[in-house]
């Protein structure tokens, strides 16, 4: 069985190498826009739409998506657009408790089956300076929430699975997978 990954998460890779040996990567370039309100039907909806049009391609393959965002009091944190919008999303987390969530969409044999975890994580009282000199760093640029829990700079911590805020709850995905595999 060929297994692919539609995601462009260098961290979502490492990640699913804990639970499937081989696989591809095959990224889709889809626009990400969902309606929800709700967080964990918006990282769903954003997981099932980032499997693209693979699932007509590639019929025979198991195909894996993912999205993770960043909520706090009705706001949606994704990935920031520039330096000064992951200032902003920093301060708004800094000292605060807020929530990851990450949906996964699996299509196997013609149907879509999804889940999402949903993680506690609080930060840690942040200045301008610690701030920027995380943002130097690079890192927060492609993340939900401006930020990397592996960094260890901004969180002081966490309730749930780590690797739901990496972006892949692996133990939840493994779980499914064997369910699937096993129907």
């Amino acid at each position: 069985m060929k297994v692919i990954l539609a995601s462009k998460s260098p961290r979502r890779k490492e990640l699913l190498k804990e639970i499937i040996n081989d696989f591809e990567v095959l990224a889709q370039d889809v626009e990400e826009i969902s309606q929800d309100k709700r967080p964990d039907k918006k990282v769903i909806s954003l997981a099932k739409l980032k499997l693209g049009n693979l699932p007509d391609v590639y019929k025979d393959c198991l195909i894996i998506s993912a999205d993770t965002i960043v909520y706090r009091k009705g706001e949606f944190f994704g990935k920031p657009k520039n330096r000064e919008d992951a200032l902003r999303i920093l301060k708004k987390l800094s000292d605060k408790k807020h929530y990851v969530y990450t949906g996964v969409a699996v299509y196997w044999q013609g149907k879509c089956h999804c889940i999402y975890d949903k993680s506690i994580v609080l930060f840690k009282k942040l200045d301008d300076n610690a701030i920027n000199e995380y943002i130097d760093t690079g890192s927060p640029m492609d993340k939900a929430g401006a930020y990397g829990i592996q960094d260890r700079q901004v969180v002081k911590s966490y309730k749930g699975s780590y690797t739901n805020i990496v972006g892949l709850p692996v133990e939840k995905l493994k779980k499914l997978l064997d369910s699937i595999l096993k129907a």
